[in-house]
């Protein structure tokens, strides 16, 4: 009874922002909502660790690479690109990483993977930062440091490790600020959704964890795990 009442909640919101945007009743174009819609949904189903997260992702991604040229966030814009490329790699990875082609479980990420993103990271958010100061991008640090950051998480999440939730709770903080600052309203809002979802993938995932390491030989890899 709940998930239908909340999966009605969910339609009957998405139509009244369908709505307030065509008659202009707010300030939002249609792809906005579109990817505000989008957006929400692929979060949760990637905190529910559904292989369709990936599909959805691609379409929000999409909306978004118009909505940040609009917004003259051309890192973001790119950033929204890369995220399309990533996503059919991780519907692959996903569907084929494990062993012998099978599904791919949720692991942590490893110790010498962290100092080589963590390089990387640095490295990216200099030379972009740099990069879209020649450019006059609106907010050339915080675009460059969220760009870096998210495909260091995007990364993660393709591989199925769980700290990519860490990393997305730390970026979606420094966007909803962001986003206020760049008048984008249900873009803010949607983020500050993102964040809260985070937190529930987090621990939804650290759940799945211990059920697979409870039941190795019972449950395929990432048997338990497409709610």
């Amino acid at each position: 009874m709940k998930k239908v009442l909340g999966y009605s909640l969910s339609v009957l919101i998405s139509l009244a922002l369908i709505l307030a945007s065509w008659f202009n009743l707010a300030p939002m174009s249609e792809i906005e909502v579109f990817g505000f819609i989008s957006g929400a949904l692929s979060v949760w189903l990637t905190v529910k660790v559904n292989i369709w997260n990936w599909p959805v992702g691609i379409a929000n991604s999409a909306f978004y690479v118009v909505v940040f040229f609009t917004s003259q966030l051309y890192a973001d814009m790119a950033l929204q690109i890369v995220y399309i490329v990533l996503g059919f790699l991780g519907w692959y990875w996903w569907l084929h990483g494990g062993n012998n082609r099978t599904e791919l479980p949720i692991e942590h990420v490893t110790l010498r993977l962290s100092a080589v993103l963590l390089v990387l990271l640095a490295l990216g958010t200099w030379g972009e930062t740099v990069f879209l100061q020649g450019i006059q991008d609106s907010a050339p640090f915080w675009d460059a440091l969220t760009t870096a950051m998210s495909l260091v998480a995007q990364f993660l999440l393709t591989k199925k490790l769980i700290e990519n939730w860490y990393v997305w709770i730390s970026v979606d903080v420094i966007y909803i600020g962001l986003y206020i600052y760049k008048h984008l309203y249900l873009t803010s809002v949607l983020y500050a959704l993102f964040l809260a979802m985070c937190v529930t993938g987090l621990l939804h995932w650290r759940a799945t964890m211990r059920q697979q390491a409870a039941l190795p030989e019972a449950v395929p890899a990432g048997g338990l795990v497409n709610g």
